[in-house]
C-alpha cells in the first residue's frame, strides 16, 4: 500500500462483506422460519403468508395494491397470495366504497385467531433465542435492525410499485 493511503476503505470493505454474509444467513433462516410460521397458521400455506397476515393484522382493512407495494410485489402476485388466504377463510375482500374498482382486504376472525397463535409461537422462539442477551444489547440490536430496515425501504422501494400503490387500485 502506498505511503499516506488510508487503510480505512479496505477495512470498511471487509465489514461490508461480513455484513452481507450475516444478512444473507439471517434472510435464509428468516425465509425458512416464515414458511414454518405460515404452515403453523394453516398447513396449506407456505412462503410469505405469515408475513402477509401479520401486515393485515397490523394495518386493518387495506387496499390490495397497498399490500403489494408494502411487500414490493406487483398486483398479480399479491392478488394470488390473497386469493389463497381468502379461499382458506383467513382473509376477506370487499369492494372499496370510495373506489368501486378497488378491493379492501382484512383478516377474518379465524385468520386472526390462527395468526395470533402463530405469532405467540414466534415470540416464544425469539425469547428463547435472545433471552440470554443483556437488555442493553437487545435494545441496541432492535434499534440497529430498525435503522437497517428503514434504509432498505428507502433504497429498494421501486418507482413502479410506488406508482401502482398510488394509482390503479383494482386487484
Amino acid at each position: 500500500m502506498a505511503v499516506g493511503v488510508s487503510e480505512e476503505p479496505v477495512a470498511q470493505e471487509a465489514v461490508f462483506r461480513e455484513v452481507e454474509r450475516e444478512v444473507a444467513v439471517m434472510f435464509r433462516r428468516g425465509r425458512a422460519r416464515s414458511a414454518e410460521m405460515s404452515r403453523l397458521v394453516h398447513p396449506q400455506l407456505e412462503g410469505m403468508a405469515y408475513s402477509l397476515l401479520a401486515h393485515l393484522h397490523d394495518s386493518g382493512q387495506v387496499r390490495v395494491t397497498e399490500v403489494g407495494a408494502h411487500f414490493g410485489v406487483g398486483k398479480a402476485t399479491i392478488s394470488r397470495q390473497i386469493k389463497t388466504l381468502e379461499e382458506l377463510g383467513l382473509v376477506a375482500r370487499e369492494p372499496d366504497p370510495q373506489d368501486g374498482r378497488a378491493w379492501l382486504v382484512s383478516v377474518t376472525a379465524d385468520g386472526e385467531r390462527r395468526y395470533l397463535r402463530a405469532h405467540e409461537a414466534r415470540l416464544a422462539s425469539f425469547r428463547e433465542l435472545l433471552g440470554s442477551w443483556e437488555p442493553a444489547d437487545l435494545a441496541q440490536f432492535a434499534r440497529l435492525l430498525a435503522r437497517f430496515n428503514d434504509s432498505a425501504q428507502r433504497l429498494y422501494r421501486t418507482p413502479e410499485l410506488a406508482a401502482e400503490a398510488e394509482g390503479d387500485e383494482r386487484a
